[in-house]
């Protein structure tokens, strides 16, 4: 006959067999619910071969905005936080910036008067503030930059108030053959040097607004590219399906944004044939990060909330569906992992 200590042991192998059968949670900082749920449906029926929904790893094309819906873009956007310290550093020798706008709404601190100049007023102001300096000396200010500037609230690195929900749903994806690409209004060039460490998303994996580049030769002949003080593609809006499509060359089948800004890449994406998945990140926990949609200066979401309804897009209730919203600070931002 076993004894009791025997069968207490096979009880505890059985359970600990079962365990390690269940596969981990790719995405622990989700609560269960109709969110995550809907994602996880999603990945399963067009990963899995032989189902009407399967579609192959090459088509498997994810698009993200990256303000509100990767990292935090209250009280302003990162981008403008950068351009306005390049601002206030430049205007000695600018006095006409005093009485042009959307320069003198960012010395004069009326971010409401700046934010209704939209992305566009944001690239003139990268534009101006970096025109003859190449690409290389402006991504190493960019870098400079975010290793010593703190958030007004959090006192925190602006690239860690990265959302740890969205690093894991990144990462899911790329496990299960996406390609992970952000498709911003931000500028491009703001972007590129940091989004690799930070998202996993390598730098031709992102889109974004532009200024014109030029290429010249440098010191002792060298080939430059330069800065020049001119917009040239304003990523934003119906701008992100164009760039999607200048870009990308394929429609994706799934894309995530948070703002008006992002309706016409999401109504894009889910209008093609196949299974099709949008998502929208709605800011409701002012506790944790900041509650806002219809009436917010930066971020509005208004329309692309109301389409969402109609359409039966999945909004993720940022108060709700997320156990943390941040990463700790010795966490590293990078768990988004690998790249495709």
């Amino acid at each position: 006959m076993m004894s009791r200590f025997g069968a207490m042991l096979i009880a505890c192998l059985a359970a600990i067999s079962v365990a390690m059968a269940q596969p981990a949670d790719p995405l622990p900082s989700w609560n269960d619910g109709a969110a995550k749920k809907a994602m996880t449906d999603f990945v399963a029926r067009v990963t899995t071969q032989g189902t009407p929904d399967f579609v192959p790893t090459s088509e498997r094309i994810a698009t993200f905005d990256n303000d509100g819906t990767l990292w935090v873009e209250q009280p302003m956007y990162v981008q403008l936080a950068f351009a306005i310290d390049r601002v206030k550093a430049m205007a000695p020798q600018h006095p006409d910036w005093a009485t042009r706008q959307p320069f003198k709404a960012l010395l004069q601190h009326d971010t409401g008067a700046f934010a209704a100049s939209g992305q566009k007023g944001l690239m003139q102001i990268m534009a101006a503030t970096h025109a003859g300096m190449t690409t290389e000396a402006f991504a190493d200010s960019v870098r400079d930059w975010l290793a010593s500037a703190r958030h007004p609230r959090f006192d925190r690195p602006y690239d860690s108030l990265v959302y740890q929900p969205m690093l894991e749903l990144l990462a899911y994806l790329r496990a299960n053959g996406f390609k992970t690409i952000v498709v911003s209004g931000g500028g491009v060039e703001f972007m590129r040097p940091w989004m690799e460490r930070v998202y996993g998303v390598p730098p031709e994996q992102v889109i974004g607004s532009s200024g014109v580049v030029t290429f010249q030769a440098g010191a002792n002949g060298r080939p430059e590219l330069i800065k020049e003080a001119k917009v040239e593609f304003i990523d934003d809006g119906p701008g992100k399906p164009v760039g999607i499509n200048r870009f990308i060359g394929r429609r994706p089948i799934l894309a995530f944004g948070n703002s008006d800004g992002d309706l016409q890449m999401l109504q894009w994406t889910t209008t093609g044939p196949g299974a099709r998945f949008a998502g929208l990140v709605h800011h409701t926990d002012a506790e944790r990060e900041y509650a806002y949609d219809r009436n917010a200066k930066f971020g509005r979401l208004d329309k692309a909330l109301d389409a969402a309804a109609s359409a039966g897009w999945t909004v993720v209730d940022m108060k709700r569906d997320w156990k943390v919203v941040f990463p700790s600070l010795t966490a590293s931002a990078a768990t988004a992992g690998g790249k495709p």
